[in-house]
């Protein structure tokens, strides 16, 4: 009976210990702007997770939600990456943009760093600006 016990026991940790690297990672938050109009009906967001920790190196993409704009601000997503990528001492952010006919309209010109290392993540708010 202690055999069978321990052999349980085990088997639930490993699952435990395990479970997290199985498991997505996902940043969820919403775009906004401030100016008064209304987008056209071909605009389409953009939202990126990276890793901005190298300055001479590019970003490196972990997740990225393209599509048509439905609806009005504030633009909800919802991002999901594989949690394999994230190191440790890495920092990581969230960007946005609006585009029409692939040209820039909004775009988002602060850094929105996230902590990948947070199980529950706070809602990300990316406020995006005129691209000219």
């Amino acid at each position: 009976m202690k055999h069978v016990l321990l052999t349980l026991m085990a088997t639930v940790l490993a699952a435990c210990a395990n479970a997290p690297d199985n498991l997505p990672g996902s940043v969820d938050g919403e775009v906004f702007y401030l100016q008064r109009m209304a987008l056209p009906p071909t605009a389409t967001l953009k939202v990126t997770l990276q890793d901005v920790s190298r300055v001479d190196a590019p970003a490196q993409t972990l997740a990225s939600q393209s599509g048509p704009i439905k609806g009005q601000v504030p633009l909800p997503f919802h991002l999901t990456y594989d949690q394999k990528l994230v190191q440790p001492g890495h920092t990581y952010a969230v960007s946005a943009r609006i585009e029409v006919d692939g040209q820039p309209l909004l775009v988002s010109t602060e850094r929105y760093t996230v902590d990948l290392t947070l199980e529950e993540k706070p809602p990300v708010k990316i406020r995006v600006n005129p691209a000219h």
